[in-house]
C-alpha cells in the first residue's frame, strides 16, 4: 500500500511569503515614520517664518520715525479739515434740496469723525498740538452754508467742499510719498481714502463744475 504523507513545501513557500509580506509592512511603516518627520519639520520652519509676515500685514506699531515740519502741517489741516466739514455735513442734513447732497454730507459726518479721533490720537502720541477751531475761512464757508437753502445749498456746498478735498487730496500724496513717521504714514493712507470717498460722492451729485477743478488745478505746484 503506497503512502500517502503530505508534501512540505507548499507550506514551506506560504512561509516565506508570509515573511516577506511583513518585512515589506515594516519597510513602509519606517518610510512613513521618516516622511512625517520631514514634513512636521518643513511645517515648523514654514510656521517660525509666519509671526514676522503677520507682523508686516498688521501695519505699524506704535510710533517710530521722525515727524518733519509738513507732517506737523498736514496734522493740523486734517484737524482743522474735520472741524468745519462736519458742521457742513449736518448742515446738509437740514438745509439741501438733493437726496444726493444729504448722502455726501453724512459721508463727510462719518469719514471725518473716524480721522478726527485719529488725529487727536497721533497728536498726543506725538506730543504735537493741535488747533481746537477751524481756520477764519473755514469758519466763513460754514457762515456761508447756514445762510443758503435749497438748490442754493446744494451747489455752494459742492463748490466749497470738492475744491477743499482736491487741494488736499494733493498734500496728502506728498506726504505719504515721504514721512518717516509711521504715525503719519497710517494717517495719511486712511486720510487718502477718505478724501477719495468724499470726492466720488460730491462728484455723484452731478453739480461739481469745470471752474472748480480749475480752481484745485490752479494750487498745483508747477
Amino acid at each position: 500500500m503506497k503512502s500517502h504523507a503530505r508534501n512540505p513545501r507548499p507550506t514551506s513557500n506560504r512561509g516565506r511569503l508570509i515573511a516577506a509580506a511583513l518585512a515589506l509592512t515594516s519597510v513602509i511603516a519606517a518610510v512613513s515614520v521618516w516622511l512625517g518627520q520631514r514634513n512636521s519639520s518643513a511645517d515648523e520652519s514654514v510656521s517660525a517664518d509666519l509671526p514676522a509676515a503677520s507682523a508686516a500685514l498688521a501695519g505699524p506699531r506704535g510710533n517710530t520715525g521722525t515727524v518733519s515740519a509738513l507732517d506737523k502741517i498736514f496734522l493740523t489741516k486734517v484737524r482743522q479739515a474735520g472741524l468745519w466739514e462736519m458742521p457742513a455735513g449736518r448742515l446738509a442734513q437740514t438745509h439741501a434740496s438733493s437726496e444726493a447732497i444729504k448722502r455726501a454730507g453724512m459721508h463727510l459726518l462719518e469719514g471725518h469723525s473716524k480721522l478726527d479721533e485719529l488725529a487727536r490720537e497721533d497728536s498726543e502720541a506725538l506730543n504735537v498740538p493741535i488747533p481746537d477751531q477751524a481756520t477764519p475761512e473755514q469758519q466763513g464757508w460754514v457762515d456761508q452754508l447756514k445762510n443758503a437753502r435749497g438748490q442754493a445749498f446744494d451747489q455752494l456746498f459742492v463748490d466749497l467742499l470738492r475744491a477743499s478735498h482736491g487741494k488736499i487730496f494733493i498734500t496728502i500724496g506728498e506726504v505719504r510719498a515721504t514721512t518717516k513717521n509711521s504715525l503719519i504714514r497710517r494717517l495719511a493712507t486712511q486720510t487718502n481714502n477718505t478724501v477719495q470717498d468724499h470726492m466720488d460722492v460730491l462728484e455723484d451729485t452731478g453739480l461739481v463744475k469745470d471752474a472748480t477743478l480749475d480752481d484745485v488745478a490752479s494750487t498745483i505746484p508747477k
